[in-house]
């Protein structure tokens, strides 16, 4: 599922419930005292918001307070749902070409908490082509709270308690401890031949 094309909500409608959902929280320091740009996946309603009004959110109550300063960004994906949360390849694209340069340009490195298999082969396949190498080379995957409390202050920031049960599952799971897990079981990831290969992702909507 993709975003939405359109949406029952108006603009302002669809902001608001962005708001409501704290998707996005600029709170919090890692441990080298810049700025964390906190990222919910499984907050983020991809069937309700449009591309536009995403866009309209980050471009009024998001980027101008990350325009002066470096930052870095946590990204849970912990239980991130395809079908709901993913916003699709040509959306995705969309949404970061959107950013400013010097919003880019302040961005240091991209926590990705809780990756997947798919996610991982996503990235590794697509990730430069879609994103460019600037933004692909400052994705630093984390499998476990542990480890983002190495790097992240962790007093400063607040994780769902959902995140927190996950891990503890992640204990008697060593084989997903390492990132090894599929975000979705069933799925089958085909040999990289680049337009096929973006189509059949794009069905996919791999998250």
């Amino acid at each position: 599922m993709n975003f939405a094309a359109t949406s029952l909500l108006s603009l302002s409608e669809q902001e608001k419930l962005i708001d409501k959902l704290e998707i996005f929280t600029i709170k919090g320091r890692d441990k080298h005292g810049v700025t964390i740009l906190q990222i919910i996946g499984k907050f983020f309603p991809a069937r309700t918001i449009t591309v536009e009004a995403l866009n309209k959110y980050l471009a009024e109550k998001v980027y101008p307070r990350l325009a002066e300063r470096p930052f870095s960004v946590v990204y849970v994906h912990t239980q991130v749902n395809r079908a709901e949360n993913f916003p699709g390849l040509s959306r995705l694209r969309s949404i970061y070409e959107a950013i400013p340069n010097k919003v880019r340009d302040n961005l240091e490195t991209v926590y990705f908490l809780h990756p997947g298999l798919q996610s991982r082969l996503f990235l590794a396949i697509f990730g430069s082509l879609l994103f460019g190498g600037g933004l692909y080379w400052k994705v630093k995957y984390v499998n476990r709270l542990d480890l983002l409390w190495d790097k992240v202050r962790r007093k400063e920031i607040e994780i769902p308690e959902f995140v927190y049960e996950h891990d503890k599952e992640l204990e008697n799971w060593p084989v997903m401890d390492y990132g090894l897990e599929s975000d979705h079981p069933r799925g089958h990831v085909s040999p990289p031949m680049l337009d096929s290969a973006l189509q059949v992702y794009s069905m996919r909507c791999i998250a």
